[in-house]
Order: C-alpha cells, then sequence, then structure tokens
C-alpha cells in the first residue's frame, strides 16, 4: 500500500503547523504539554475518508508528521522564551529561532534511528502511546466518531476562551486566602478547559503528584516561610500586598525555587536510574552500524528497513557545521568578550556538547517514552541538566577573563549561550521521546521505518517554520513571565512560562549568583524524599508511583494551574470506575470498557486543549493590533463579580460535559 502520498503529506505539514501552534500556547500558559498523537490520527482518518483511496499507512504517515511539530514545539518553548526572561531578546528573530528549532528537531530524529531496534524490538518496552495510536489506526471504523468528539469539545472549548479572554463575559480564574498570625494560606484556580482535557489525559496518578506539588509550596512553602523568615525580608517581598497577591509574590521570589532544587534532582536521578539501559542502547546502536557495513547479511524486511546508517552519521556530522553558525550568530564575541581563542574554543565546546548531550538525552527521553509514554516524558528534567551542566563549563571556560559578578550583561551574555545549547538539545530529546511512540505505532500497523523516519523531518521542519511567528504573536499579544513588550500592558492574561523561567533562573543565577540557594536545597531534599518513597512502593508492586519531576513540576507551578489538572485527573479516575463496574454487571468485559472509556474521553479532552489553544492563538492578533488585551471587551471591569460565577458554572459544565462522554455507553 502506499505510504508517502502527496495528500499525507500535505496533511502532515499542515496538521504538524497547526498542533505546533496549540501546543505552544498550552505549554507557555501551563508548563505541560501532551502527545498529539491519537488526536492527529483521528483526524487524518477523518480527513483522508474524503478522497477516494486511502489506507490506514497513509493515516499513519500523516500522525507521524504532526505529531513531530506537536513535540518539536514542547522543546522550544520550555527554552528559548527564557533568552526573553533575560532581556537578551526583545522578540523571536525568525531566522534563529527556525534554525534552533529545525536542526535541534533533526537531530533528534537522526538519533532514534539506531535506537528504534535497541528500544523497540530488543527491549520491548510498552511505549503506551504508540500502542494506543496504533490501536486507533487498526480500529479505522472509529475515525468518524472520534473526529466529531474533537470537533465539539473543539469548537465548545474556542466559544468558551473566546468569552474568557476575548470578551470578558467569564472569569479566567478564582483566587482566595485566609490569614492566621503572620502567615497566608492561599487557594485558587484557573478556570480552564485546557488545563482539564490535561488532567484527563495524564490520569489520576500524574494529576495527583502534580497537585500534591503545589499544596508543598502554598499549603506549607509559604506559610512556613513567612511565620519564620525575618519580618522585614518577608515586608520587603510583599511590600503592600494583602491576601492572595501577597502569597504569590512569595511564592514567585522565594518558593517556587523549591521547584528548580526538585528538577535539578530530578533530572539527574533520571539519568543515573537510566544508565544501565542507555548503554544497552549505545552498545545496540554500534551493531546495527556494523550490520549494516555488511553485505553477508540476511535480506531486510520492508517493516524492518530504517534510514541508512550512513545517512544517520554524516548528517549528524553535516548538522555541526549550521548548528557552529547559528551558535555564533545568536551569542557574538561583542556579548563575550573574550579572546578569540577562547570565544572560538568555547562555541565549539558548545557543539559538540549539543551533540553528546543531544545523543545521550534522546536516548534517554526514548526510553522514558517507552516506560511512561511522551506525556509523562521528563524533557523539563533533561533539558535543565543540560542547562546546568553547560553553564557550569562556560563558568569555568570564561570565568578567568570575565568577572561575572560585576557585568551583569556578561552574566545574561553566558547564562544565553547556556540556554541556546538547552534548546537544541531540548529539541533532540522532545522530538526522539514523540518519535519512538509513533515507531512502535508503525511496527504495529505494518508501517516501513525509513518512510516514517523521512515524514517525521518533514514534520519537523514544517513546525520550525512556523514556531517563531507564533511565539512572537503570543508575546506580543499577552507578554511572558514578567516580561511585557509594551509598558502599560495588563498582566491579567500574561502566559507565565513557567520551564522558560526555570530555565533562565537556573542559567542566570549560575553566573550571577543570585539563587535562592536555600530553597533549593529545601528543594532537593524533598525530591530525594520522593524519590525513596517511589523506591519503596515500586518494591511493594504499587500500582501508585512518584515520579519525583511530577511532584517538582508542581511545586514549580502557580497552584491556580494544578487545581483543574488534578480535577481532570479525578474525572478520568471516576469514569473508569463507573465505566468498569457497569461492564461487570453486564457481564462484559471491564479492562475492554475501560480502555473505550479512556479512549473517548481522551479524545474529547484533545478537543477542549486544541479549542481552547487555537483561540488562544487568533485572539493574540487582535491583541497584538490594538496592543491591548482589552480589544474585544464587552463588559464593563464592575462586571467582574458576575463574571468569576459565570466562568465557574461553565467549568463545572465542562467538568459535567467530560465525565458523561467518558462513561456514556
Amino acid at each position: 500500500m502506499p505510504q508517502i502520498t502527496v495528500k499525507a503529506v500535505v496533511l502532515g505539514i499542515l496538521l504538524s503547523a497547526i498542533l505546533a501552534g496549540a501546543n505552544a500556547y498550552l505549554g507557555l500558559k501551563v508548563g505541560m504539554t501532551v502527545s498529539a498523537s491519537i488526536p492527529a490520527a483521528v483526524i487524518s482518518m477523518a480527513l483522508l475518508r474524503m478522497f477516494k483511496h486511502s489506507n490506514i499507512l497513509e493515516n499513519n504517515i500523516v500522525q507521524t508528521a504532526a505529531s513531530a511539530g506537536e513535540s518539536l514545539a514542547a522543546g522550544v518553548i520550555f527554552t528559548l522564551p527564557a533568552l526573553i526572561l533575560l532581556r537578551y531578546w526583545s522578540d523571536f528573530p525568525f531566522l534563529d529561532t527556525m534554525a534552533i528549532a529545525m536542526f535541534g528537531g533533526v537531530l533528534g530524529v537522526l538519533f532514534t534511528i539506531p535506537l528504534r531496534r535497541a528500544l523497540i524490538i530488543e527491549k520491548k518496552l510498552k511505549f503506551p502511546e504508540g500502542v494506543a495510536t496504533g490501536e486507533v489506526l487498526k480500529a479505522g471504523t472509529e475515525g468518524g466518531k472520534g473526529i466529531t468528539q474533537i470537533a465539539w469539545a473543539g469548537l465548545a472549548a474556542g466559544l468558551y476562551k473566546l468569552g474568557q479572554t476575548g470578551l470578558k463575559l467569564f472569569s479566567g480564574s478564582v483566587s482566595g486566602s485566609v490569614t492566621a498570625g503572620r502567615s497566608i494560606f492561599g487557594m485558587g484556580t484557573e478556570l480552564s478547559v485546557a488545563l482539564l482535557g490535561v488532567g484527563y489525559i495524564v490520569g489520576l496518578n500524574i494529576a495527583v503528584l502534580v497537585f500534591a506539588g503545589g499544596l508543598i509550596s502554598w499549603l506549607f512553602g509559604i506559610p512556613l516561610y513567612m511565620a519564620f523568615a525575618n519580618p522585614g525580608e518577608v515586608a520587603g517581598v510583599v511590600g503592600n500586598m494583602e491576601g492572595y497577591d501577597a502569597a504569590l509574590e512569595i511564592w514567585s521570589q522565594k518558593i517556587r525555587y523549591m521547584g528548580v532544587g526538585s528538577m535539578v534532582v530530578g533530572g539527574i536521578w533520571a539519568l543515573v536510574s537510566l544508565a544501565k539501559p542507555l548503554k544497552d542502547g549505545i552498545a545496540s546502536s554500534w551493531e546495527a552500524v556494523k550490520e549494516a557495513k555488511s553485505d553477508d547479511g540476511p535480506e531486510v524486511l520492508r517493516t524492518e528497513k530504517d534510514m541508512p546508517i550512513n545517512y544517520v552519521l554524516w548528517g549528524v556530522v553535516a548538522l555541526a557545521i549550521p548548528i557552529f553558525i547559528v551558535f555564533t550568530q545568536v551569542i557574538d564575541i561583542t556579548h563575550l568578550p573574550v579572546s578569540s581563542n577562547l570565544y572560538w574554543t568555547t562555541m565549539g565546546i558548545g557543539v559538540l556538547f549539543s551533540l553528546v548531550a543531544g545523543f545521550l538525552f534522546a536516548s534517554v527521553a526514548g526510553y522514558m517514552a517507552g516506560l511512561v509514554g511522551s506525556s509523562n516524558n521528563p524533557i523539563s528534567g533533561v533539558t535543565i541538566a543540560t542547562i546546568l551542566a553547560t553553564s557550569l563549563i562556560l563558568l569555568v571556560l570564561l570565568g578567568s577573563q570575565l568577572d561575572f559578578s560585576v557585568d551583569s550583561s556578561r552574566a545574561k551574555a553566558a547564562a544565553a549561550a547556556a540556554i541556546v545549547v538547552g534548546a537544541m538539545v531540548a529539541c533532540a530529546a522532545a522530538i526522539a521521546g514523540d518519535n519512538m511512540q509513533d515507531l512502535k505505532a508503525g511496527q504495529l500497523v505494518g508501517a516501513t521505518p525509513y518512510k516514517q523516519q523521512i515524514m517525521q523531518i518533514i514534520g519537523v521542519v514544517s513546525a520550525a517554520l512556523v514556531i517563531a511567528p507564533i511565539l512572537s504573536l503570543l508575546f506580543n499579544a499577552y507578554g511572558l513571565g514578567g516580561v511585557l513588550p509594551r509598558e502599560g500592558m495588563s498582566t491579567e492574561e500574561m502566559l507565565s512560562a513557567p520551564q522558560a523561567t526555570l530555565m533562565q533562573s537556573v542559567a542566570e543565577g549560575v553566573f550571577a549568583q543570585n539563587l535562592e540557594w536555600n530553597m533549593i536545597w529545601i528543594g532537593a531534599v524533598i525530591a530525594v524524599a520522593i524519590i525513596i518513597l517511589d523506591k519503596v512502593l515500586e518494591a511493594k508492586g504499587s500500582d501508585f508511583r512518584t515520579p519525583v519531576l511530577a511532584v517538582a513540576v508542581g511545586i514549580y507551578l502557580p497552584l491556580e494551574l494544578t487545581v483543574p489538572i488534578f480535577i481532570g485527573g479525578m474525572i478520568a479516575w471516576g469514569a473508569a470506575k463507573v465505566v468498569a463496574s457497569r461492564a461487570r454487571k453486564n457481564d462484559e468485559n471491564p479492562k475492554k470498557a475501560k480502555v473505550e472509556a479512556e479512549r473517548k474521553g481522551l479524545l474529547f479532552s484533545s478537543g477542549l486543549i486544541t479549542g481552547e489553544a487555537l483561540i488562544g492563538i487568533i485572539l493574540a492578533i487582535p491583541f497584538a493590533i490594538q496592543e491591548s488585551t482589552d480589544a474585544l471587551r464587552l463588559v464593563p471591569q464592575s462586571f467582574a463579580p458576575y463574571a468569576d460565577w459565570l466562568g465557574a458554572a461553565a467549568a463545572i459544565f465542562f467538568c459535567i460535559w467530560l465525565y458523561k462522554v467518558a462513561v456514556k455507553k
């Protein structure tokens, strides 16, 4: 059956660009992204039915390219917005942003080619989302129903987002606080259906851990800091703020750095715990190289044909040249005024580190995707480990000629260099994890691996071409992580960019020596305790586990972002229980019924995420033109109390709707 056809390529390019934009918005808003493989498979299935001739392998090719765009967006938005936060960039330059995303993404594709045999064939890992995608593709008769669920959910979520962010009819969040002595206990929630969908997709386990991380910060961290810190220090942080605003300011300036410590420990732990699988994967890769060079081996089946390994090796070597050029364009010698020899040596080490760390972390990301899926892949952990290691290397290299403590501009330039290296690695790792899922789905439906690998590169290039304009549009419309493109802009709709803020804090802190080290060490201790708990649960064979990076993300996120994620996870858990119980009563297979419920809820949740994200991007256009998020406001500021009630009521309606869809027989 034909696989790479004109219609498949066109659909793959379009969906890659659209899903890249949607995931960029989601990641900048909440710091988490979700896999788009299944929604892309359903959408492509429905669209290809409009043609007279189409087949399952074309569907698989389309979702392969489309999901590559979604993954590339994750690698980009976790890192490059940090250059805005550093005030190193004033916007997202098209060529630089595109080049970093494209070269990093293509590296990720190339690195996964030798890993396919090691992780999919020899290790036989689960690759849960890849298996689910393969099952959706095989169950082709469900494509029409699936696209209807995504469409209705997307339309409703889009209208809600329009009324919320554009027309201001619904509030975007509600919050409150209680004061006890010197301490403030804050509580709030975003009224976001996209976050509700995220919670449903990641499931109860991860949703509970993210919410628990939020409680560590807000129920314990903030009140304890206010109770025991020097009153003058507390007053210097909060100023004239009171209630929830004061708690939010303490979290922003102090407590969130516990999340930095937890993230660092989590990233290091991910590498340590995967040392043996990583070693096995590299060894298997070398075996694949030897077999590819041998002419005496048996003929390779079509379903086992990868892109020739010599193409992979030469491709990686060839990419080193444009990567070097990009580094010198983004970080030129005027930003790092050192001797010419030291500057070129630094750039060369940056390229070498990108390639070596890129392969190591691509291997880790591919292995983790096989264990927990690409949605739960700890890309942020390995990225922060990369940026921390790069920052320390640069500090050793450049510290002899540059006094970073005296000149803050040099510290920012060095931090920017570390972030650019981290961005290259993050894009490679994000693509690697998702591509391994796609290759697993392809194995299940009888696809040809090298054709999927070609489409993965096409998907990367498509997303790289649109990611810079989308990021620029979002930044100029909403602002990012506390940075506003213009004076006088409202911060109400600002995108928090939590992961990029984390990367900026670590990189700049290494050179400027202004990190909250006490909070970082506390977060590190918390992470160690969570790791120990996870090992105890593993020894007991518990289904509930405590991956440390999920808790670390919760510590770092504002509590109001973790609440709807928790609610979405609870809905997924409750729906699964109800469906399984009903199946047992009707003498049906409860496991099959749960899978069906999860699939319906997943598609509906994907529609919620896509609808809100796309309207968020579309609204950015009038906001950027009018230079105000009030450009479409229909009601006065005095309507705010009613907007709170309407927003809460609408959010409850979506919760009920999602539950009803999941449990519907």
